[in-house]
């Protein structure tokens, strides 16, 4: 099973989870071309997907699925209400709205051999979620965009072996950042985005000897950069005792690039 991040940030997401056959792609927040060619790197193509899963409607999430769909019909999956804030915010012409199919947080559904679980998470969107991917014994968590984390999301994270999680702010660069008040509200606020901080204290809470694999995500531009969000969750993993008995890698996704595609054997 790979997990394999295209593209990671506040400029645009897009995720390959699969296998060297056939997968899913979790957002497409980028260009048809970006996509396209961050698929050619592991000598794939659009061809190879077999479904797109969104995880909510913000357009960094979103920007890019009107032009892939006009080419290719790829079924996408999503809560009822972002399939219905997609139509209203996105261009949308020329695109069946049979493409879309519903999925509802808390009922598993299979989609390419695998196993794709929604769960609710808070951010402010009109109803987000994020997934866990399983196969073949083996399961990957992708959780970014949430202002906080619940026992809920806890517990569907716990048991991957493999994960893509927030780190989007330092919350010190945020607030003496040139940000409005107000946005900067939003983004520490319950329904805005996790930081460097709040991302280390939840790996803690999912660190298991089978957790092989951390993809630190969405990483703000403007507040944030790759080896602080790296060196703030690693400083805080090695207080604990369970993360210096675990042979885990840290990665941090790229923003404009595709990261190195992760194998979970």
């Amino acid at each position: 099973m790979q997990l394999y991040s295209i593209a990671s940030g506040s400029s645009g997401n897009c995720i390959y989870a699969g296998t060297e056959e056939s997968g899913i792609l979790v957002d497409v927040g980028i260009s048809m071309k970006r996509v396209s060619e961050g698929l050619s790197k592991q000598s794939l193509s659009f061809e190879n997907v077999k479904a797109i899963l969104i995880t909510h409607e913000h357009t960094d999430h979103i920007s890019g699925l009107g032009p892939v769909l006009r080419k290719v019909p790829i079924p996408v999956y999503a809560t009822a209400d972002t399939i219905e804030a997609i139509w209203t915010k996105n261009n949308m012409k020329n695109i069946s709205p049979e493409l879309f199919h519903s999925v509802r947080p808390g009922e598993e559904i299979e989609l390419a051999q695998m196993l794709v679980s929604p769960f609710s998470i808070s951010h402010d969107a009109v109803d987000p979620v994020c997934y866990t991917i399983g196969y073949d014994g083996r399961k990957l968590g992708i959780a970014t965009d949430m202002g906080c984390y619940s026992d809920e999301i806890i517990a569907n994270l716990a048991d991957c072996d493999a994960v893509l999680l927030e780190a989007n702010h330092d919350i010190n660069l945020l607030q003496v950042g040139h940000y409005p008040y107000s946005l900067k509200m939003r983004i520490l606020g319950d329904r805005g985005h996790l930081s460097n901080d709040a991302s280390a204290r939840l790996i803690k809470e999912i660190l298991h000897p089978g957790l092989r694999h951390i993809v630190l995500g969405h990483l703000s531009k403007e507040n944030n950069f790759p080896e602080l969000a790296y060196q703030t969750v690693t400083y805080e993993l090695e207080q604990s005792e369970t993360w210096n008995r675990m042979d885990s890698k840290i990665l941090v996704a790229k923003r404009f690039e595709p990261t190195e595609c992760l194998t979970i054997a």
